[in-house]
């Protein structure tokens, strides 16, 4: 939903053409995988496209990225350990300064309306993460 959500972002923004957004998760249960049935009925009803093969974040692909977002501190700390600059993983809410907690849960298993909610979440720190990446930009 993340990609989903940040890429429009980045788009409505001006800047698809300079930013690529990308996900994947840390651990290997979901790899070749669709998009969550609600994941993708939540996205869609929002008027985003749910298309999404899962993939497990490695190395390069941490190295490669000029910003990487953590959902949260577990994922913050594998990712930091990875990474060869951890100072450029961020936990995703922390771009929201309205957010009252800097964890984005994880909706699985749950109802639809978990997804609604991490939906908001997204669409709360994207504008943040679109103003730190622009600062960034040559």
């Amino acid at each position: 939903m993340g990609e989903k959500v940040l890429q429009r972002a980045f788009d409505d923004a001006g800047l698809g053409g300079a930013v690529r957004v990308t996900s994947a998760g840390t651990g290997h249960w979901h790899v070749g995988q669709g998009a969550h049935h609600p994941a993708q009925r939540v996205l869609a009803e929002a008027g985003y496209p749910n298309d999404h093969v899962a993939r497990q974040v490695d190395r390069p692909m941490v190295d490669g990225a000029g910003l990487v977002l953590a959902a949260d501190r577990g994922h913050y700390r594998a990712l930091r350990a990875m990474a060869a600059d951890p100072s450029r993983v961020q936990l995703l809410r922390s771009f929201d300064p309205d957010a009252d907690h800097d964890e984005v849960p994880d909706p699985y298993g749950y109802s639809d309306t978990a997804y609604r909610e991490v939906l908001g979440m997204l669409l709360a720190a994207a504008p943040g993460i679109v103003d730190a990446v622009r600062a960034e930009l040559p």
